[in-house]
């Protein structure tokens, strides 16, 4: 067992930080922005590494068996919480095998619809929806996305049917939604989706958030039609379960550090990105509470990952 003393000299090497997505998604992006400011802010590389091998599960457990010392990292995302309802073979779960550091920040889901449905409003669109039943294609990032179960739990509030198209990614889903290929998404309002929405590609109806918020202020909440409705995509650090709490201090008093600082928080809100930098307790309550919230969706809506 290393002294106190041993862990004062953290980090020893380069570390890696493991993001279980795709470059170019909200995840990646944040600890591209992070990754830089850690190395000068505690003296060694911050390395950041893409996983997405079966959804990002492998990545994730990747981590879960490192060394607990702090040198492997995973910044993940809301996934994080809700695969193990999805994936029942997972080998890791999230309260057991990782320490929060904290939580970044989260975005906004925004309601956006293809042009050619012609509607402006939630109401509007829902009642196009009931009028043409399953013939309207909705996107989603994947199975097991956050995107596709804001989806499900939208078409369950509206009372509405529309037809699941799954894809491996963001990216690819959002370059259907604009082609018309499929017709609505319920999806993370990063910076892709306002450049859209500003050019007259797509129309944006609402957002998913209980209040209205800064980054589309001119949108109403899908809230303000269906009271009590509120999604949310979120990005956040762990370590490996035993990892020291020396080491754990340092790394979440740095990220705290960071957060605060006017050069990273402008980069960070450019991507729509609400800055949190919470506790490790108050990680833990949020895993929590996604889990409950969304393992009672999945398991009443027989939600499964082919």
């Amino acid at each position: 067992m290393l002294s106190l003393q041993a862990w004062a000299q953290y980090p020893s090497r380069p570390v890696r930080v493991v993001v279980p997505a795709s470059p170019g998604g909200a995840s990646d992006l944040v600890a591209r922005i992070l990754a830089p400011s850690l190395a000068t802010e505690l003296g060694q590389p911050f390395v950041v590494e893409n996983r997405v091998t079966s959804g990002g599960i492998v990545g994730t457990q990747q981590v879960a068996e490192s060394p607990p010392d702090g040198h492997t990292l995973l910044l993940t995302f809301d996934t994080f919480a809700t695969n193990p309802f999805l994936f029942k073979q997972l080998k890791w779960d999230p309260l057991r095998d990782f320490a929060p550091l904290t939580q970044v920040c989260r975005y906004p889901q925004v309601l956006v619809v293809h042009p050619s449905l012609n509607v402006k409003t939630v109401k509007e669109f829902v009642d196009l929806a009931k009028q043409k039943g399953a013939s309207l294609n909705y996107g989603s990032a994947g199975p097991a996305s956050s995107s596709r179960l804001a989806y499900e739990l939208f078409k369950e509030v509206a009372g509405i049917e529309t037809v699941p198209i799954h894809y491996r990614g963001g990216g690819p889903a959002m370059q259907d939604l604009v082609s018309g290929q499929v017709q609505v998404m319920l999806i993370q309002g990063g910076g892709t989706i306002a450049q859209h929405v500003k050019s007259g590609k797509l129309t944006a109806l609402a957002v998913s958030t209980p209040m209205r918020s800064k980054f589309y202020p001119d949108l109403p909440t899908i809230a303000e039609t269906y009271p009590g409705f509120e999604t949310e995509s979120w990005v956040a650090v762990f370590a490996p379960a035993g990892t020291p709490k020396p080491v754990l201090d340092q790394l979440h008093a740095a990220l705290v550090k960071l957060l605060g600082e006017p050069a990273v928080r402008e980069r960070l809100e450019a991507q729509s990105c609400e800055i949190i930098g919470g506790t490790p307790e108050e990680l833990t309550g949020l895993v929590k509470r996604e889990q409950a919230k969304w393992g009672r969706i999945i398991r009443e809506k027989h939600i499964t990952v082919d």
